[in-house]
């Protein structure tokens, strides 16, 4: 049985980016389900990415598992450094305006002003 170290290595041959490696080495260390669990993805799109097939945002990808398992941290200009993950949280709520509470409305006008929201589509950090 081949491990997701070899389909990975097997699938990017020399162009194997570091975060895949990791992705594929957290993977073999506790399973790919909870792997894209605490990356908020699907083993599905997990084993693409792995087998160098996924058709979406390779670098949405790579900003959550480094973030994950690299403490990559992201600038938000209303709470300082956050994960990406926490980003991409507050960035899918702004897409629609609530009054919920003031940390909604606050958050709302925050991303919609940011860089990363605004450069590219709601699941690139």
């Amino acid at each position: 049985m081949t491990t997701q170290l070899n389909t990975a290595q097997d699938a990017w041959g020399d162009d194997l980016p570091d975060w895949v490696m990791t992705l594929a080495r957290e993977c073999a260390n506790t399973s790919q389900n909870k792997v894209a669990r605490q990356l908020g993805y699907s083993a599905t799109v997990v084993s693409l990415v792995l087998r160098r097939k996924y058709p979406g945002d390779l670098k949405a990808v790579e900003t959550a598992v480094r973030g994950a398992y690299e403490d990559l941290s992201i600038t938000c200009p209303a709470l300082g450094e956050v994960s990406p993950q926490v980003c991409q949280e507050w960035r899918t709520k702004a897409r629609k305006f609530s009054t919920e509470n003031s940390q909604r409305v606050r958050m709302f006008r925050a991303c919609n002003g940011c860089q990363i929201h605004k450069g590219g589509k709601d699941d690139d950090v």
